[in-house]
């Protein structure tokens, strides 16, 4: 309900797309602006077992820099997934070379931003805060927003039940790495 809620209040003009992760992370709506379908994303989405945080971050990085060839099958560590891709086809004809990607100061990309919705634990993937320093790398703010409570809640749904435990100061971590906010 708050991620639609976020969505409705949004620019018409704005993409936005749905990255779902647990045991991995993968693009369910590529950025868009059509809300029907970021709607529809979200409606899809179920709870599953695993919280992969940092593979959510790395794989959105590749969702808004797709032409950067951050190669999403090397997720054992976060500079594993940010070492460029091989070429595709089309770069084998081209006389160019590929330009060279040099890190920008952390936040200053005012075009696009990551919203990561998690308890913040993550139980598989790479690291969180070295996925977090790549978005900041980048120039993209990580803006987390927490699920759960401190003490521990246990949810039901479709039939599972999981113990959700809030990491708010890992969460707080990633929004200040990447100059972002936790909310």
């Amino acid at each position: 309900t708050a991620a639609k809620a976020f969505v409705a209040e949004q620019p018409s003009s704005t993409r936005i797309g749905v990255v779902a992760f647990a045991g991995t992370a993968q693009v369910v709506q590529p950025p868009t602006r059509a809300r029907e379908d970021v709607i529809a994303a979200i409606d899809r989405l179920s709870l599953q077992r695993g919280t992969a945080t940092g593979s959510a971050i790395l794989i959105a990085l590749s969702a808004l820099f797709p032409e950067a060839g951050i190669d999403v099958t090397k997720f054992q560590t976060a500079k594993d997934a940010l070492k460029p891709a091989p070429p595709p086809s089309e770069y084998y004809w081209r006389t160019e070379p590929r330009p060279e990607w040099k890190p920008v100061p952390p936040g200053s990309d005012s075009s696009a931003a990551i919203v990561l919705v998690s308890d913040g634990q993550r139980t598989v993937g790479p690291d969180t805060i070295e996925a977090a320093k790549a978005a900041a790398d980048r120039g993209i703010r990580v803006y987390t927003v927490g699920v759960g409570t401190p003490q521990g809640v246990v949810l039901a749904t479709e039939g599972m039940q999981m113990r959700v435990k809030l990491d708010d100061e890992q969460l707080k971590r990633v929004a200040a790495v990447t100059h972002g906010e936790y909310f």
